[in-house]
């Protein structure tokens, strides 16, 4: 039996009888439409309606256009960079060329392109970012706030010479539906502020090309929905593009009916999507990003084309922007849990625009900043952007019902997060939560019980973060796995058991115990896992705040088994182990930082640093990009079926 055909048969397992029978009519009409690709309908007469308000433009902040233009010039020349990977073409783009691998995508039929296989195809996460035409939304921007034509000139040829190469149903930028719903967003955006130039209407509403693209986009997101186990993140991005597709060119026959049911659709998965404290169900903080953005961005059009929201839309995105209030640190620097792949619903900004504050911001423009909020620095441009359609909800009857926290949460029961905050900005993630979202926890990784510690907003004890998704198969299984986390180890294995890149079929089962963060003097938090079979791991974690001292307890009740404990440090701090001790040293804005890491002596420790051979040693900054840093390795076993104390791990910050 192939390797292919194994994972098909453990996807399938991890699927209910609905999921099944909407999948195989996915298959039957996938074959239909290989030979039945219909013009679409006839458009005449249409009118792009869903401008800015008058005067947005001459609010936004200087240094923020200012960042804007400069990066709208870089594009200009022909630079960007994807994931690590630096282009000069992007004056002629070729739309199907990989630049990491060299090689160019094949065409043919969409839905019969392997476009997993990067020998065949190349990165497709390299080829398909480009085509998210996010980087023509930066230069449709920089026209509306300069009127410099040179910029609607550029994305107006970018477009044209898209549409021509990439007709409907033909290449791999027509396999996933996320793709799609992120470029007609992006569509509806370069429209708007490309409004005012005399070529806006010749290049969309009066050009039958673009009328028969957009068309064919919404016919595709009609037809094959995320469905089932896949119904995470890519759902409520589809459905978005789709909302802001019908809302904006609500052009054809369909378009209501499209808008409707993708409304109806962004309502129900942007709720099951969400946990009750606002938290992002896939435990994977940049997916959490990704979907405000993208509710956002759909709310905004609601607004430009007066269509009522179901108050339950405005209610998960206010959850979800109080949430992200609390869980950053104070740099703003939100955990850096499970998958992320860098992906945005909207980009309006220049380099070195904090996605996070800007996100902040726009929360607090819509719904009203709470008092322990953290103060946001800096601006951006899609703030006032999306806040000029969506205007403010401060008198929104159905968000006077929702109970805001008073405080700052620390807890997220449903989500298994734990944040405890001690003096000098001491940050301290414990995880004790499910292992990610539906049966496939596509974007979950097995870090049960894992920590994550920063300092001022440095990573002391960091989570090495994501790297790859495809075409690098050890790469990938070592940023998700268990060894790769601040966790414990049993016998080689990891805790939750992966069935490929996207597929976990065993998922470990976690339970916080203790979550006390109300104490002056020292916050708690314990929690066990039974992922290891026939045994428990359970970890205490206390942060005694006068002593700046984070103590870390690990038990194994169980049979006696192979144990690693892992600890992995961020890319600025430098460790010095000696035996069981380690003195860790960083500089934050020019001053040096230090702190001493006393490792159990029960166990044999290890510095690596950089190895491929195993991978172990590395911090991904980005999706595409990492670099080395250093991993402290302690091996031996556990005590047997008493736990005899556990192993003691204790962080001291200097003063």
């Amino acid at each position: 039996m192939t390797t292919s055909t194994l994972w098909y048969l453990r996807r399938l397992s991890r699927m209910g009888p609905r999921e099944v029978g909407g999948r195989v009519g996915d298959a039957v009409r996938r074959r239909r439409w290989r030979s039945a690709r219909p013009a679409g309908p006839r458009v005449t007469g249409a009118r792009f309606t869903a401008v800015l308000p008058a005067g947005t433009l001459e609010a936004m902040p200087a240094d923020a256009v200012k960042r804007l233009v400069a990066e709208a010039d870089r594009l200009m020349a022909g630079h960007v960079e994807y994931f690590g990977v630096v282009r000069d073409d992007l004056t002629d783009p070729d739309w199907w060329y990989d630049p990491k691998t060299g090689r160019r995508a094949p065409w043919g039929y969409a839905f019969g392109l392997p476009y997993r296989d990067e020998d065949t195809v190349g990165d497709i996460k390299q080829i398909w970012e480009l085509s998210r035409h996010q980087y023509l939304t930066v230069l449709a921007a920089a026209y509306a706030l300069t009127r410099d034509d040179r910029y609607a000139e550029r994305v107006a040829g970018h477009l044209r010479g898209w549409w021509a190469a990439n007709a409907p149903l033909r290449g791999v930028h027509w396999i996933s539906g996320i793709e799609l719903g992120i470029r007609l967003l992006s569509w509806v955006w370069i429209r708007r502020l490309l409004d005012g130039w005399p070529g806006a209407a010749a290049l969309f509403e009066n050009n039958p090309v673009a009328l028969r693209q957009i068309w064919h986009h919404q016919r595709w997101l009609a037809a094959f929905p995320s469905r089932g186990s896949s119904a995470n993140n890519h759902v409520v991005a589809e459905a978005a593009g789709q909302f802001a597709a019908s809302c904006a060119f609500g052009w054809f026959p369909a378009s209501a009916r499209w808008r409707a049911s993708a409304l109806r659709t962004l309502e129900r998965h942007l709720r099951s999507n969400t946990f009750g404290s606002g938290l992002n169900r896939e435990l994977a903080t940049e997916y959490h990003g990704l979907v405000l953005e993208l509710g956002l961005a759909a709310v905004a059009e609601a607004a430009a084309a007066g269509v009522p929201v179901p108050a339950s839309v405005r209610q998960v995105l206010l959850r979800m922007t109080d949430a992200l209030a609390a869980v950053v640190d104070n740099r703003l620097r939100p955990p850096r849990q499970g998958d992320s792949d860098d992906g945005h619903g909207l980009v309006v900004d220049g380099a070195g625009t904090d996605r996070w504050a800007s996100l902040l911001a726009t929360g607090d423009a819509v719904f009203g900043r709470l008092d322990w909020w953290p103060a946001v620095r800096g601006s951006d441009v899609r703030t006032p952007l999306l806040v000029s359609l969506i205007g403010t909800y401060a008198k929104d009857a159905a968000l006077s019902r929702v109970a805001r926290p008073a405080e700052r949460p620390d807890h997220f029961a449903d989500a298994g997060m734990t944040l405890l905050r001690g003096p000098e900005e001491i940050w301290c993630r414990c995880d004790g939560g499910p292992h990610g979202f539906l049966s496939i926890a596509a974007h979950a990784h097995a870090d049960a019980l894992s920590v994550e510690v920063r300092h001022d907003g440095v990573d002391v004890l960091a989570d090495p973060g994501t790297y790859c998704y495809h075409g690098q198969p050890k790469w990938r299984q070592y940023f998700r796995s268990t060894l790769g986390h601040n966790t414990l180890q049993l016998d080689g294995g990891d805790q939750s058991l992966s069935g490929g890149p996207f597929l976990w079929t065993r998922h470990a089962r976690s339970r916080v115990l203790v979550a006390d963060t109300s104490g002056a003097d020292v916050s708690r938090w314990c929690a066990e896992h039974t992922g290891y079979r026939g045994s428990l791991h359970r970890r205490r974690v206390e942060l005694d705040h006068s002593a700046r001292e984070l103590r870390v307890t690990d038990e194994v009740h169980g049979p006696r088994r192979a144990v690693r404990l892992a600890f992995h440090l961020g890319p600025a701090v430098t460790a010095d182990l000696v035996g069981g001790r380690a003195r860790l040293t960083w500089t934050r804005d020019g001053e040096d930082r230090c702190a001493v890491l006393d490792l159990p002596a029960e166990l044999r420790w290890r510095a690596h640093r950089g190895e491929s051979e195993p991978p172990l040693g590395w911090y991904s900054p980005g999706f595409g990009r990492k670099e080395a840093a250093t991993t402290l390795i302690g091996t031996g076993f556990s005590s047997g079926p008493a736990p005899a104390g556990g192993f003691s791990t204790v962080l001291k910050f200097s003063d």
